[in-house]
């Protein structure tokens, strides 16, 4: 299980009269559960919150006078994840497409996935359908758009961004979405916030990165590479950013940058473990597919959820076996751990390149582990996604020797 501790900031000096609409908390699912929560505004106006769509996306309204007008949220997160094997994924006929899903083809407002037929059947026509597929859409728009702060505007879209080669992470997720769509593979925005970003970067910033709809759920990919994908927790989700904007204002304001701050720290004791990146595919929404056991640990039977936290094999994927943890009581809301998990490998059967068997033990490792797997380079990631072999886990995570 991951554990977020989130922060967000907002400031707006209003000028005239004005509504906005918020959606900046993040949902509860089956795969994520917001375990506490605090939102307040200043001045100390009525907000009205409303949920609507599916994954629910978390309104909230405000109306402020002119003014100073500040809105801050701070929560605690708690997400499991879905793990597959690329290979098994397929793509799904168009006659096989759940009703909720099929809107997911069609073009909307930033993604003109029928201006881009030729483009994506020249690129891609001739790849094997399935996550394969998907992910080389992923890393042609990684690999073609340089990632350049205030190179695009709030009405930039797919067309402009494949033209221009720039962008933010909004414009890299728009570019991916119209790609899939053109194949007829369903694609939508999600939002969140750019966990494990490069400081280079600029300050911690919300995040746009794609969902596609392969096998029976939905999996996760980020083109702009910047977050690894366990670090991604969902606030909004939709078609494309008109849906999900974190603020839509009505009126004439000034505006800051947000000030956001979000931490996933292990806590061995607890259970919970730090995001890190993978090569296995991830999903945190089943769709219409039964969810899997790690929900049930997640939430709890009844009595379970007020005095225990799921084990740490709730994290990962179900073909690992894991020394399960004792339940503990949660941690306080701002407890912090120096050590991390550290998932030490073994296969079990190194003849099969393509369906890796793997044995977990927790052990106890310094920070510095971590901050070592998130400088891999982008040449090495691109590397390793480009063989046709299934990777595991990254080699710092593997037994040493004498382990072995």
């Amino acid at each position: 299980m991951i554990r977020f501790d989130l922060s967000i900031v907002l400031d707006y000096a209003v000028q005239s009269s004005t509504d906005f609409v918020f959606v900046v908390q993040p949902t509860n699912t089956p795969y994520q559960r917001v375990t506490w929560e605090s939102l307040a505004v200043s001045p100390d106006v009525p907000v009205e919150s409303e949920v609507h769509g599916s994954p629910a996306n978390r309104h909230v309204r405000v109306h402020a006078e002119p003014g100073p007008f500040q809105l801050r949220y701070d929560a605690i997160v708690d997400l499991v994840h879905h793990f597959a094997l690329p290979d098994d994924l397929r793509e799904v006929p168009i006659a096989e497409l759940p009703a909720s899903v099929i809107q997911y083809i069609y073009p909307s407002r930033y993604c003109q996935s029928d201006q881009m037929l030729d483009l994506a059947r020249r690129e891609f026509g001739t790849l094997s359908p399935g996550y394969q597929r998907v992910e080389a859409i992923r890393q042609w728009v990684q690999g073609r758009t340089k990632f350049q702060v205030g190179s695009s505007h709030v009405g930039t879209s797919a067309l402009d961004t494949y033209t221009c080669a720039a962008g933010v992470c909004r414009d890299f997720a728009h570019l991916m979405i119209a790609m899939c769509r053109a194949l007829n593979i369903p694609a939508r925005l999600a939002t969140g916030v750019d966990y494990g970003a490069d400081p280079a970067l600029g300050p911690t910033d919300f995040h746009c990165y794609v969902e596609a709809y392969l096998g029976d759920r939905w999996y996760i990919f980020d083109p702009s590479g910047i977050s690894p994908r366990m670090g991604l927790l969902r606030i909004g989700t939709g078609r494309d950013a008109s849906d999900v904007s974190f603020a839509t204002i009505f009126g004439s304001v000034q505006w800051t940058m947000p000030r956001i701050s979000i931490r996933a720290e292990g806590d061995i004791e607890n259970g919970i473990a730090p995001p890190v990146r993978h090569d296995y595919a991830v999903s945190t929404d089943s769709a219409l597919a039964e969810p899997d056991e790690v929900v049930t640990q997640l939430h709890g039977p009844a009595g379970l959820m007020q005095g225990a936290t799921p084990s740490v094999q709730a994290g990962y994927p179900a073909s690992f076996a894991s020394v399960p943890l004792t339940l503990a009581a949660p941690a306080t809301r701002r407890a912090s751990a120096s050590a991390i998990i550290d998932w030490r490998l073994s296969l079990a059967n190194p003849e099969s390149a393509t369906r890796p068997s793997c044995a977990v033990t927790v052990a106890v490792m310094p920070g510095s582990a971590r901050r070592r797997s998130e400088r891999s380079s982008s040449a090495t990631r691109s590397a390793r996604a480009r063989s046709s072999a299934f990777m595991p886990l990254p080699t710092w995570m593997l037994p040493s020797s004498a382990e072995r």
